[in-house]
């Protein structure tokens, strides 16, 4: 999902896709293994976004460096 899903997700829901909610987790309980992964596969996809970020970022430095220079 794109970060503006997820956040689009998360207004709506209310929690992470693929977690479950507070509810579900007093209602049914939660194995730790199967938790552990999904967290495991949350940190995985927000390294992936910070990653996605970095190489934006890194960009956008070198355009405003190329503006700068142009000047």
């Amino acid at each position: 999902k794109s970060i503006n899903e997820l956040k689009e997700f998360i207004a709506t829901n209310n929690h992470l896709p693929g977690i479950p909610t507070e509810e579900e987790v007093k209602e049914k309980g939660v194995s730790l293994g199967e938790m552990s992964a999904k967290l495991l596969e949350k940190i995985e996809e927000l390294t992936l976004y910070v990653i996605d970020l970095k190489e934006e970022n890194d960009a956008m430095k070198r355009e405003i460096n190329q503006l700068k220079e142009s000047q």
